[in-house]
Formats: C-alpha cells, structure tokens, sequence
C-alpha cells in the first residue's frame, strides 16, 4: 500500500529536506507537489484542503524559521500531519465488557467481510488469549454461512451454527445465550452484505444492533476503491453507530487513498488493515508508523512484532545450536530459511518496513521480486535429500535433472548454489569468535549494488 504516493512524497520531500532557508515560494512549490501526490492517491479532496491548509499554517510559523535545519522540519510537519489525518494513535477493539463483548461486522458485500471476521478473530484469540465464538446471520446467501464455518475451523475457533430460514435477530440472541453459557470472551456476529448501501439493508442492521447492543460496531470496507471507501462508511455511519473501520485488500492498493480520507470523512478510526489473503493477514492499524512507512523512513516495530510472531523460534534454536556445533549449513537449512521468509510477506514485505528503502534503485528492488525466492525453494524441493546435505556433489548430469524438475533454467540452479555458498561463509564467520560482526561486514559484501552506504545497508550494518 501508498507505493505510488511514497515514491512521490519521499523524491518532493527530497528537494526540501536538504534546504537551509524555507521561502514563501519553495514551501508553495513543495505544497504543490504534495497535493498533487494526495489527488493521484485517490484522497478525498476536504483531505488534502485540510491538510495542505494545516502544512503550510506550521511550515510558515515560528517553528520552523527558528530551527537550524528548516527542510527536515518541514518534513517532520508533514509527517505529524500525515499521522493527525489518519488518527494519530492505533485505537485498540474494547472488550471491557461482561462476556461475551459482542462485536458486528457490517460491510458492502464482496469487501472481505466474512474473510475479516475469521481474521479477527484469529488475531483475538493468538494475540489477545480470548475465547472467541463467530456466528453469520447472513441468511441471504447459504455460501456465505458455510464459508465462516470453513473458516472458523481453520483458525481454530467454534463457529455457532445458523440456518438461511431464521431470523437475524434470533440467530445473533441464540448464539449470545450459547456464549453465555459456555463462557465466551467474545462473539462476533457477521452480517449480509449487499452490493450497495439501500433501505432494506440499513433497516434489518439497525435493528440487529438494537437487539443485541454490541461493544464493538466494525464495518469492513475494500481499499482498493479509494476515497469511495470513505464516503460509504459515512454512509452506514449516519445509519449506525461505528466503532472502527476495518481496511482490507491493502496489499492490492498501491495508492492509500482511503486510509488517508476515512478517519476525516467519517470521524471513526481504522482499527484494522487486512495485508494478503491469509488468515493470520490482518494488522492492527498505526497511523504514525504508516506515515512512517509512506516517507520511506520504513516501520521497524511492526517489523520486530512480526518476527516476534511468525519466526519459528524452535526451528531457529536448533539451527543455531547446528551452525555452533560445527556441522555447517545445508540447502535443507537454506529452505527453511526460505520459508520463513515467505511467512512474513517475502523480501519486499520486509524491505517495506525497513528503512531507507524507497531510495534503492528499481534495479535492485528487481533482485529482491518475491518470485525469485519462491524460484529457489522450487530448486531446492527438486532435489535429493542427499543433494541438499551435500551441495558439493551436484553437478553437470544433476544440475539438468534439477532445472527440469523446477521448471528453470541451469544458470538459476548455478545462481542459488553461488547464494548458498556465500550464506555458508557467513553462517560460519557467525559459528566462530565475534562471528557476528564478522556476519554483518560479510552481508554488508553481499548487498546488490546501491544499498551499501546509507540507508539500509548503512543504517543497520554499519559503516
């Protein structure tokens, strides 16, 4: 998400940062660049007005002629603005209330309602340690009712059975009483969706949420239809009392414009952003780490969460313990590496939230395209158990063999044997004495070229 918008923000912002003197003139041309870059992210126009309006107020004010770097202050305002517009702070669901906290899910259909509340409710039950029930009172569509308890059995948690021929409202009370008894932390209750926002819809969702009171009102809507994302949540919250938003198919959206117009239009925070198809893709949203991200000065704490979260740490102990004991790196251990990886959104997924990384060049983002990564572990799977424990037996006859059965050429298989056999080195600099200051230098040498010196090469390896 916001690939567009960043790349125009982080070049604009360039020009200026450098500037020892903010004129009347530079700081108009800046503002013209920005909200150019606002229009073509797709950002409600009362948005941009306002926070242009709120830029220059600052950027004109005492607060930056008195400061000794003015172009970094002027994009530290742009920040903070960035930050103010999409709520500032991650407001967290509020499940204080005597169980079960009832949270409804409403939304347009097609927008990953269903999808979100299985999401969520993996999230609450891996992150939060709640007793989650999820319930669908879609009897509109039987796919639909089918579809969470699909769901709710892959991310291990009950699903509340409903039927097409009950009521709304008696399919959400049963499911509160069946929570009750059985000492529910949470219910979350999933509605119909309709391809727009029409009477009858508004009408049978304010009635369910009179009857069941809910704690939390989320409504789901799809990111990629840009500032129209906003003006139907204004929608259903003129009709009902919203909580949060729920953002999905972010991952899709490379422009960002409805995570920069909701809060503003609609006044309700995001709460959530959903980032791929999987189940456990679902964040929670921090407007001042996304600013971050959208000035390439990258997001390292959401980076520290999910290496927290999705690392096998067993896995990684035990390749420890064998790299220390002396019985190397194997191609087994590579793949695994691989996969790991790929758990946490692949290469550009990472280098997203690190920072500096807006300024490698697209020759060097192309080195690091998930499809490569996902072309060496089907190298890797092509070969023997024994080629894998010993790389060094792979030659001319088995290297034909191995490019056949993964579909690729035998230069790609030469090409991961030679990235094997640097990540042996380094593993075994890190095995010995100060092996891991001796592993940064050797991965700081393998960095394609451009990503040396500053940035990310010289922020996290050192000089």
């Amino acid at each position: 998400m916001f690939e567009n918008l960043s790349d125009r923000l982080t070049k604009t912002l360039k020009n200026i940062s450098g500037r020892g003197r903010l004129t009347e003139d530079n700081i108009k041309d800046t503002l013209r660049e920005v909200r150019m870059a606002l229009l073509e992210a797709d950002v409600a126009l009362p948005v941009i007005r306002d926070f242009i309006k709120k830029v220059k107020e600052r950027a004109v004010g005492q607060e930056v002629s008195k400061s000794l770097t003015p172009g970094q202050v002027f994009v530290k305002i742009v920040r903070t603005e960035l930050e103010a517009a999409m709520g500032e702070v991650n407001e967290a669901l509020d499940l204080k209330a005597a169980p079960p906290a009832v949270v409804l899910m409403a939304g347009l259909q097609g927008a990953g309602k269903t999808t979100s509340v299985a999401k969520l409710s993996k999230f609450l039950k891996e992150r939060e340690k709640k007793k989650v029930l999820v319930v669908s009172a879609d009897v509109y569509r039987p796919a639909a009712i089918k579809q969470l308890e699909t769901l709710a059995s892959e991310v291990g948690v009950e699903f509340f059975p409903s039927d097409i021929k009950q009521k709304p409202i008696d399919i959400a009370n049963a499911a509160i009483d069946h929570a009750k008894r059985q000492f529910f932390d949470v219910l979350i209750v999933d509605t119909a969706g309709r391809l727009h926002v029409d009477e009858d819809m508004m009408g049978e969702i304010q009635e369910l949420h009179a009857a069941i009171k809910p704690v939390e009102t989320l409504f789901t809507v799809d990111a990629m239809t840009g500032q129209d994302a906003a003006n139907t949540a204004k929608a259903f919250n003129d009709a009902l009392p919203l909580t949060g938003v729920v953002l999905t198919k972010t991952d899709g959206d490379a422009r960002g414009g409805a995570a920069l117009s909701i809060r503003h239009i609609t006044g309700k925070p995001i709460k959530f952003i959903g980032v791929g198809e999987k189940t456990d893709a679902l964040e929670p949203f921090h407007p001042d780490r996304i600013a971050s991200r959208i000035l390439g000065m990258g997001d390292v704490l959401s980076l520290i969460e999910e290496v927290e979260q999705k690392v096998d740490k067993k896995k990684a102990e035990k390749l420890a313990k064998k790299v220390k004991s002396g019985k190397g790196f194997d191609l087994e251990d590579f793949r695994e590496q691989l996969v790991q990886m790929k758990n946490m959104g692949g290469m550009m997924g990472l280098m997203d939230k690190l920072p500096g990384m807006g300024n490698l060049s697209e020759q060097v983002k192309g080195q690091m395209d998930d499809k490569i990564t996902v072309q060496m572990e089907a190298i890797i799977n092509s070969m023997t158990p024994a080629e894998r424990a010993r790389p060094d037996i792979i030659k001319g006859s088995r290297k034909r063999r191995i490019a056949a059965g993964s579909g690729t050429q035998i230069q790609d298989v030469n090409k991961l044997l030679k990235q094997f056999t640097q990540m042996q080195k380094m593993m075994k600099k890190m095995s010995g004495k100060g092996g891991m200051q001796k592993m940064m230098r050797g991965m700081k040498g393998m960095m394609p070229p451009g990503m040396g010196g500053g940035g990310f090469g010289g922020g996290m390896f050192g000089r």
